[in-house]
Formats: structure tokens, sequence, C-alpha cells
């Protein structure tokens, strides 16, 4: 399985030119691929293959007036964006023939000069390395500062420099794990768990244990509001503007690192502690697009299940989902009869048919469980890894790290 370590960089001046230099780069000969993309599409044209863009858009447009500052960066770097058009275009036709799964995707798109988000990629034919002094060593760019969280398990493969809307550098190596490795760090438990996920509480496990919401964008709302206030009165364009932008982008980067943190926390002990877990498999965008929405996007479902997803396959645990359909609020937990739809409000009720009192979100977790088909065993049901890309890793690896871990 391949994983992604993030690390927070920390460049210097010219250093920060350089990356913006690269960034810019990558930027245009992306546009220059899917320009020329569709303009053979609009000729009726065969697409043009991937050596033909790479000989004509890099290696003759150095030789050019316009394009002769390409050679002032990386050529793998150029290359990367140019495998970044190939990878849009082959999702955007797998999406077309329903090969892919998923909402459908539309056709790549131009990129502009004023995206905060920027990244480029190195691969190993680029010969970065890291120093004796523990900098990362970029062609072309020098070796940046870098604050090591932990020590990489092995060699990466390849290393993305992001530079997020929080103007903040960081670098994500992806890493290859050692299943071996993997198991011994989790040994065997016969303990099944099933997980009733909500806003009231964040999730209620079938054995009666309620964790939390923690409500991060909810509790940031006051200096976010503040924030967002001041970036309005200022003048577009000016120099106060921006100064402004980039608070209210890292008061929102706050939110997504705290809200992250405790996903990967959470998700980490469950999976640790439980040889098989349930879920129900909840229809987040629907729920978004009614009055709970801000709730809903605030408590990050999709994100936690992910991450159970991939840290069960890695770890060799067992993870089952069940459809939103089964009527897990509705089956008693006790006697199995169902006891009919119940309004939001009705937060604890009792069984017409044996008399059992039941809280609501227990009593869902417990049939969670129950179909899942983990009330038994754990092995009663198969573990599903499926195709696992390269995931973030554990609390505090992924791609938008709190300063204080700088991870």
């Amino acid at each position: 399985m391949q994983l992604r370590y993030s690390f927070r960089l920390y460049p210097d001046t010219g250093q920060q030119r350089a990356l913006a230099r690269a960034f810019g780069c990558a930027r245009v000969v992306f546009n220059d691929a899917v320009r020329a993309r569709e303009e053979a599409r609009a000729a009726r044209r065969p697409f043009p293959k991937a050596a033909e863009l790479s000989k004509r858009l890099i290696t003759e447009a150095k030789q050019t007036v316009e394009r002769s500052w390409l050679g002032e960066v990386s050529a793998v770097v150029l290359q990367q964006s140019l495998r970044d058009v190939e990878t849009a275009y082959r999702n955007f036709f797998a999406s077309l023939k329903g090969d892919r799964k998923g909402p459908r995707m539309g056709a790549p798109r131009f990129k502009s000069r004023k995206d905060k988000r920027q990244s480029i990629r190195f691969t190993a034919n680029a010969r970065w390395s890291i120093t004796d002094k523990g900098r990362l060593n970029l062609p072309k760019i020098g070796a940046v500062k870098v604050t090591w969280s932990r020590t990489l398990p092995t060699t990466p493969s390849s290393v993305t420099v992001i530079k997020d809307a929080a103007g903040r550098f960081f670098a994500s190596f992806v890493i290859d794990t050692d299943p071996a490795a993997d198991a011994t760090r989790m040994p065997d438990t016969g303990r099944t768990i099933g997980i009733d996920l909500g806003l009231t509480h964040f999730a209620v496990l079938s054995d009666g244990t309620k964790i939390d919401s923690p409500r991060f964008l909810r509790r940031a709302e006051k200096k976010l509001k503040k924030a967002q206030r001041e970036l309005s009165r200022k003048q577009k364009g000016s120099r106060n503007r921006e100064k402004a932008r980039l608070k209210v982008a890292r008061a929102h980067a706050k939110v997504t690192d705290a809200r992250h943190e405790f996903h990967h926390q959470l998700s980490t002990r469950l999976i640790s502690e439980n040889q098989g877990v349930a879920v129900e498999d909840l229809s987040v965008a629907g729920l978004a697009r009614t009055r709970l929405a801000k709730s809903v996007h605030d408590a990050g479902w999709a994100s936690f299940v992910n991450m159970l997803q991939y840290k069960a396959a890695r770890y060799g645990r067992t993870l089952v989902t069940i459809g939103r359909f089964e009527p897990t609020s509705q089956t008693c937990s006790t006697c199995g009869v169902k006891d009919g739809p119940k309004p939001l409000n009705v937060r604890e009720w009792t069984c017409t048919a044996c008399g059992s009192v039941h809280d609501r979100d227990h009593n869902a977790a417990i049939n969670v469980k129950t179909a899942a088909g983990l009330a038994v065993s754990a092995c009663a049901a198969p573990v599903r890894p499926g195709a696992i890309p390269a995931q973030r890793e554990e609390t505090g690896s992924h791609g938008f790290p709190t300063p204080a871990r700088a991870a």
C-alpha cells in the first residue's frame, strides 16, 4: 500500500521565488497541453500523444523566445505536469463511459495563476535528496528547511511540494509500506464494533460509548465572521486585501487541521482496538442539500469513513459498510421487530413488542453491527481492501498539519 507522509517546509525568500517560478512553469505547460488537445478536438484530429506533447511543449518550446524561461526549472516538474493532463483526460473519458465510480467528471480546465493552491511533483529521476542536516534538496530550488515529526520508514518514490491557500508550504512523500511490518504494529483482537454516525454525537458505538462532536467550524464561526467582514471591506487588488485574505485562509486552515487530527485519532483508536468495524453508508451529498448542510460538512463523515477504510486494509482489519436504507433506527435490537419510522426529536423509544427501552443512537449502532454480520465473530465478514491509492497516514500526517506539530 502507498501512503503519504507530509511535513512542513520553510523555504527562504529566494527559495520561495524559485518555487513560484516552478509553479508557474508547471501551470503553463499544463495549460498548453490542454489547449493542444482542445484544438485537436475542435479540428476533429486525433489527440496528440504524450511524447509529441513533450517534444513540442517542453523540448522545442525552450528554444523559443516566448518559452525560453521553461529551462529555469527542473524538466521533471514539466514532465509531471504533462502526466497530470494525461491522467485528467483518462479519468474524464472513463467517467463518460461509466467505468469510473462516483459523480460525473468534467473535462480538464485551464489552471489560473490566481489559484491559491499550487503544487509541483519531483520523481526519483529528478535527483532530489535529503541532506545530512535534514534539509530537502530540490533541483534548481535548493536545500529547503523541513520540520520532521518522525522518520520516513522507507525511501520515498516521489515528493510533491504544495503551497496552500494560507501561504504554507508542505512536502508530501509517497511511501510504499511493508505489509508484514504493519501487521506487527496492531496484533489481532477479538473485539468488534458498530458505529452510528450523527450530529448530536459524532459517533455512538454499539458498546454504548458516545463520542461528542467537536463542531470545529461552529466554535470558530465568530472569529471567521470577523475575519471575513474585514476582508469584504478591503479594496480589491490592494495589499491590505491580500493580508486579510491570508487571515481568513489561516482561520479556515486551523479548523481543517483540527478536524483532520480528530478524525485520525479516532479512526486509529477504533481500528487498533477492534478486529471488525461496521459503519453505515450515509448519503453525505444528499444531507448536504438540507438545512443541516453546515453541520454535516463540519462533521466530515466521508473523510472519517475513508480513513477507516484504508487503515482497515492496511492493518488487516474487517470493515463492513451496510446500506443506507437499512432501518437501523426503526428496528428493536432486542427482539428484531421493526417499530416504524420516528422523527429526529425522538431520542429514546420503547419497543411495542418486547417493551425494551432504547436509546435511539445506541440501538442504531447495535443494528449496524448486526446487519454487517459482526455480532457473532469478527471473521464473519470479508476484508475488502480494494484498490488503495496513496492515502494520508496517521495522526498528524495529513496534508494540512497543525503548526505546533509541523507534520
